[in-house]
């Protein structure tokens, strides 16, 4: 018997040697499981500067501190894209860190702007799950996840659908993961 349990989020590879666990296999996501993910993320005016310019929306609303001051939020409002790529992001790490594929995104809500300096946080709940019926080795589940700032506000909420590996072991043993 081995004296040193294994620390929650990682997996011995060998003796007094752990790995960080990335994402969970289909096993270990069941319906109704609630995923509360961290770190939480501040959102910063080169996040929004950024990736704005890249998006190519030159939406004064977003880039223009004068224009905006002048609407009802006062300021600049992230653009809503940025908040689904910051949330959808800190979600990866948990639930769909093994993915291979994506399959979608459906019912995207933008409930609350979001402002420079807010911090989002985020959690998961898993909606569905079922093997593959063209993939044998792998699973497709289904999630609805929430995105809230420093206040407990809901700022938005979206429901993805992603692959994940059934023996998630043998992925991580394959990839050196």
């Amino acid at each position: 018997m081995n004296p040193h349990p294994v620390p929650a989020g990682y997996r011995r590879i060998a003796e007094g040697r752990y790995r960080e666990v990335v994402g969970l296999g289909y096993h270990e996501l069941h319906e109704g499981m609630v995923i509360e993910h961290r770190p939480g993320r501040t959102v910063t005016e080169a996040d929004n500067v950024l990736m704005t310019t890249l998006g190519g929306n030159d939406a004064p609303i977003h880039t223009d501190a004068h224009y905006s001051g002048h609407t009802e939020w006062g300021r600049p409002v992230v653009c809503s894209s940025i908040t689904l790529h910051i949330v959808g992001g800190m979600t990866v790490r948990s639930t769909s860190g093994l993915t291979t594929a994506n399959l979608g995104f459906e019912d995207i809500r933008f409930t609350h702007p979001v402002f420079t300096g807010d911090t989002l946080y985020a959690q998961t709940e898993i909606t569905g799950r079922r093997l593959s019926e063209s993939r044998p080795d792998t699973g497709i589940v289904t999630c609805r996840t929430t995105g809230h700032n420093q206040d407990g506000t809901t700022v938005i909420t979206f429901t993805r659908s992603f692959f994940v590996p059934v023996d998630a072991d043998a992925v991580r043993d394959r990839t050196n993961y």
